[in-house]
């Protein structure tokens, strides 16, 4: 019986792996996508999540950042980390880099999706449909669900949220030209945000979020300053994810566990869901290695208080029109208050 068994070999569920077998565990990650798992992200790593990398030993080619800058016409206000750089990195270059500490760490990867569970006292017995075919049978101390904002696993431990409105989409892709700032930009319209990433040298990730469901370009002709400043072409293609919001019932079902975007999802507005995997995936760890997994629901709520807090406020002011014309505004005239937001998420 192996001790972990991770659905998902996305960041979340590779972290997941990583830690386990960095405590002395054996872990197993199911995967039906092979090669690097790329989907729709603003791909910045916070300076705390950037930390967590490292500490697992994971070296990830990228581009650091210093801070957060939001822009609205001619308002605009930025802060600067307080402790360290940020690191914007390609999905597919984390990925990579994820499976590659994995693989020196012995945690062991197979080609398929969970199709069904049954929990005991002691274990979880699982059929994994195979990529090749067949449905063989793996036995776990522990089940982790780390198979994204749509988790399937979730949906059958019976988690899966209720609907949530307003429903929220967000698209990315990239443009090949040098980055003109060593901040993540954020770009404010009346109906959505755009977010600027550097994540290579010679290469930015833009990401749009709204309410409205339309082509990216569309979205994009909202923000002509940002239109404006890519001057390199199109390189990848445009990939999509949503409704964002995903309200999740518990975290924790006996010895089943939910950790990165299947462990419940506010929205991408404060850019923190890939640190929040990373730290919550060791914080599910230590509670496994400490015996106690019901443990997990409380830290994951502490480790995501304020990001939950934060968003949620951005995304209130962000649902009345008056109050959304405001938020750059304010951030310009109250710094010290926008830098102490910006640290609090960092």
């Amino acid at each position: 019986m192996i001790d972990v068994l991770v659905a998902g070999g996305g960041p979340a569920g590779l972290a997941t792996a990583i830690h386990a077998a960095l405590a002395g565990m054996e872990a197993v990650v199911v995967e039906p996508r092979g090669g690097p798992v790329d989907k729709a992200c603003g791909e910045g790593l916070m300076p705390t999540g950037a930390a967590v990398l490292r500490s697992m030993g994971v070296v990830a080619d990228g581009r650091p950042f210093r801070g957060i800058r939001y822009v609205d016409g001619r308002h605009r206000a930025q802060a600067v980390f307080r402790d360290g750089p940020g690191i914007g990195v390609r999905r597919t270059c984390l990925h990579a880099a994820l499976s590659r500490r994995a693989a020196e760490l012995g945690v062991r990867v197979i080609s398929g999706r969970v199709e069904r569970l049954r929990q005991s006292p002691s274990a979880v017995d699982v059929a994994v449909r195979a990529t090749g075919g067949g449905t063989p049978d793996v036995r776990a101390r522990w089940l982790v669900a780390a198979d994204g904002l749509h988790s399937p696993t979730r949906s059958l431990l019976g988690l899966d949220p209720p609907p949530s409105l307003p429903r929220r989409y967000g698209q990315r892709r990239h443009y090949r030209m040098t980055p003109w700032t060593d901040f993540v930009e954020v770009h404010w319209a009346a109906a959505g945000e755009a977010y600027v990433t550097p994540v290579a040298d010679d290469l930015v990730g833009v990401a749009v979020l709204s309410s409205r469901r339309q082509a990216y370009h569309d979205h994009l002709a909202d923000f002509p300053d940002l239109v404006a400043r890519l001057n390199g072409p199109a390189v990848t293609p445009v990939r999509g994810a949503g409704p964002l919001r995903q309200r999740v019932r518990s975290r924790v079902r006996g010895r089943a566990l939910l950790v990165g975007d299947a462990a419940g999802y506010v929205d991408a507005i404060t850019g923190e869901g890939l640190s929040l995997a990373l730290l919550s995936s060791r914080a599910l760890v230590r509670c496994l290695r400490a015996g106690r997994p019901a443990a997990y629901e409380a830290a994951w709520r502490r480790l995501s208080l304020r990001h939950r807090l934060l968003t949620a406020a951005l995304l209130r002011a962000r649902h009345h029109p008056g109050s959304a014309r405001l938020i750059v505004p304010a951030a310009q005239r109250l710094p010290g208050l926008f830098a102490a937001a910006v640290h609090a998420l960092a």
